[in-house]
């Protein structure tokens, strides 16, 4: 699919999600317009944007103090043009301009909504913004809470889904292990701020990490010294892969997807199981992983590395995995490159991506290889490609690489 028809059916896919989260949060409500805030006491107004037409957060609009403030630290957008705007509309907010760029205005209605449960979870008066992320098959509610003096106080997450509360309840245990059990000097995580159940879906409300912090120029060495330290923090073992946990772990989920006949799976399957045959007596090193440390997961100030959204969260796992997963990121969605020349070039650059993880050289490709493996299922068993996630087609970019390298290694090992 052409860049311009991902926009367009990414613009499509968030108004439609729009309508879909605000009944999720607000059930029996739904959106109307503007003036049913002022009819209706029980109607929270809120202002789209950056407009209807391709929203990308919802934020309060009753309190022009707490709508800046919500607009100002619901992310650091990585463009400048882009972060010149936000900051641009946040002015607005501030001196009461803000019908001039912000003008698409709407009323939530429903008696019970969200934020009266997280009030009373909380204690005090909440004030909500409310994410609209891209098509993705682990699309969630995502709030940010502010409390009556425009304070960020908390974000929470909602499981709607088989899938979403599967990750939810992973990332509540995932946060609570690691905020209370691990001690983490260079990395900080959130803290658990209170898990349960609202209207059939299982929340998870965290403590509020610095995600809107201008970074520091601190470069790559110290978000690797966070990796290593973030990768030993339950533990680590060295072990040959083929007695390992992990690879049965591999072996078992790779076996799941083919029986459920996922489209590509036997393919998949039968890169991974190459590869957990070929590599079976290379000694490598397990410990933990984030599972999505990338650019938009984690922020580098002068005090600590910070890092958050932990639902992919796993432990015995091969070391470097969060480096590749970083570098492979990166390339694709911050720089823009294509798919297909981001997997290359990790595989070619795996000893180098590698190293300052304490990978030797001969586990580097390897290592690589397995993660695209590890992703490859995670997409497939998410199904995200039918959710639309603009990277859900395996068959266009991952599988091929994959099926060339493993090509390729056979071919090298018949000239032995």
């Amino acid at each position: 699919m052409s860049r311009a028809l991902q926009t367009a059916d990414d613009l499509r896919r968030r108004a439609t999600y729009l309508a879909e989260v605000v009944d999720q949060l607000y059930p029996g409500g739904g959106l109307h317009a503007p003036a049913a805030a002022k009819r209706d006491a029980t109607a929270r107004p809120y202002i789209v944007v950056p407009g209807r037409r391709k929203p990308r957060v919802l934020i309060p609009a009753a309190d022009r103090k707490v709508a800046a403030a919500a607009l100002a630290r619901y992310s650091r957008p990585a463009a400048r043009g882009a972060r010149l705007k936000r900051d641009a509309a946040v002015w607005a907010l501030r001196l009461g301009l803000d019908r001039l760029l912000l003008p698409h205005r709407v009323a939530v209605g429903g008696a019970e909504g969200i934020d009266d449960h997280l009030a009373s979870v909380l204690g005090h008066d909440v004030h909500l913004s409310i994410h609209i992320g891209p098509a993705r098959a682990n699309r969630k509610p995502v709030l940010q809470i502010l409390d009556g003096d425009a304070n960020t106080v908390a974000f929470a997450k909602l499981g709607v889904n088989a899938l979403t509360r599967e990750l939810v309840e992973a990332e509540t245990a995932a946060t609570r292990r690691l905020s209370e059990l691990c001690d983490l000097k260079l990395v900080r995580v959130p803290r658990l701020v209170h898990s349960g159940e609202w209207n059939g879906h299982n929340l998870m409300v965290a403590s509020a990490l610095p995600a809107w912090a201008a970074p520091a120029d601190a470069g790559p060495p110290r978000r690797l010294a966070a990796m290593r330290e973030f990768a030993a923090c339950c533990g680590s073992n060295r072990s040959p892969l083929g007695e390992s946990d992990y690879a049965a772990r591999l072996r078992n989920r790779l076996k799941v997807l083919a029986e459920r006949a996922e489209p590509d799976a036997d393919t998949l399957q039968t890169a991974g199981t190459a590869l957990l045959d070929r590599y079976a007596a290379t000694e490598m090193r397990f410990g933990a992983w984030h599972g999505d440390w990338a650019p938009w997961n984690t922020r580098e100030t002068a005090e600590a590395v910070y890092l958050w959204d932990l639902e992919r969260f796993e432990t015995g796992v091969p070391l470097g995995f969060d480096a590749a997963h970083y570098r492979l990121q990166d390339d694709i969605v911050s720089k823009g490159d294509d798919p297909t020349t981001a997997v290359l070039a990790l595989v070619a650059d795996a000893p180098a991506v590698l190293a300052p993880m304490g990978v030797a050289p001969s586990e580097a490709e390897p290592t690589a290889l397995l993660y695209l493996v590890d992703l490859a299922a995670r997409y497939m068993g998410d199904q995200a490609e039918r959710a639309g996630a603009a990277l859900g087609a395996l068959g266009r970019w991952l599988l091929p690489t994959l099926l060339r390298h493993i090509a390729r290694q056979r071919a090298t090992d018949g000239r032995r």
